[in-house]
């Protein structure tokens, strides 16, 4: 892995301090950036990756980019919070290549980087806190801008910065390595597909994203990342599918639409095939706990 961080980029977005109410609610949030908090006060919740999160003070939480998720705070807490791109010259996401902690106890050191962040990146605030204003691909001739009039020393901080903050959360790795004939668009089709699952997505389609003969595409996708593409479909819509029904009171066909399976017995089925419990069961079971 540590060779294909040689050429990742993280460049900063937002950085800043927010006091949150009830307000702070939103479903069906996912954007194609890091996000970082640091929370000082108060609780909230998250809930990505399969996993419902409590935000407590004292701690430090990562959400990967193109991650679905929610964001629900029902009294009031208090955050900084980091925004930030991330690239990597194959075009593939470094969360494809390691496990990662998307929850930590924080230490000292980093209380220190979010404070000296936002004191060397001022008015970096979010103007609007809800996701659903700033979750679409940002527009990076405002942040290059605002990145390029930092000095040669602030610009290297900021750098090494989000580059410390996010290595504390790096658990292991795994043994995906990219070939050298892949295309950049190759790596970028995970994103496209998690930000499209609520969509109709065939082989054919992706493969024409990547420029590349469907056959050809679909085994290169297979020797990747071990499975068919219609089968990484499927298995990241009933991931979808499994936090909607941890996390909202959508009603199973809201949630069978919004993964892309608008079939409701067709979804059950699908979803009993991959968890071994149907859509209702799964959250009469989650409702318990």
């Amino acid at each position: 892995m540590s060779k294909i961080l040689q050429s990742l980029k993280l460049s900063l977005l937002n950085v800043g301090y927010a006091k949150l109410d009830p307000l702070w609610d939103y479903d069906d949030v996912i954007s194609p950036f890091i996000r970082l908090y640091y929370i000082t006060k108060g609780k909230a919740m998250i809930y990505h990756s399969n996993e419902a999160i409590e935000l407590k003070p004292g701690h430090i939480y990562l959400i990967p980019s193109y991650t679905f998720g929610r964001y629900k705070c029902d009294v009031y807490h208090e955050q900084y919070y980091i925004c930030c791109l991330e690239e990597l010259k194959s075009g593939y996401s470094i969360f494809n290549f390691g496990s990662f902690d998307y929850d930590l106890e924080a230490n000292p050191m980093d209380l220190y980087y979010f404070k000296r962040l936002l004191e060397i990146n001022p008015n970096r605030q979010l103007e609007n806190y809800n996701p659903k204003v700033y979750d679409n691909r940002p527009t990076l001739m405002d942040f290059e801008k605002k990145n390029e009039e930092l000095s040669p020393s602030e610009f290297m901080e900021t750098h090494a910065i989000l580059e410390i903050l996010l290595s504390r959360f790096i658990k292991d790795t795994n043994s995906l390595s990219v070939k050298n004939n892949v295309k950049k668009e190759f790596g970028m089709v995970l994103n496209y597909i998690h930000e499209n699952l609520h969509e109709s997505l065939t082989v054919s389609q992706l493969a024409e994203f990547c420029h590349l003969n469907t056959d050809y595409f679909s085994r290169i996708f297979n020797e990747n990342f071990g499975m068919r593409p219609n089968k990484y479909i499927q298995s990241k819509r009933i991931e979808r599918a499994q936090l909607l029904l941890l996390s909202t009171n959508n009603s199973l066909k809201q949630i069978a639409e919004k993964v892309g399976l608008e079939n409701l017995s067709y979804f059950t089925r699908i979803f009993k095939s991959h968890t071994g419990k149907t859509p209702g069961s799964f959250r009469e079971e989650q409702s318990k706990k």
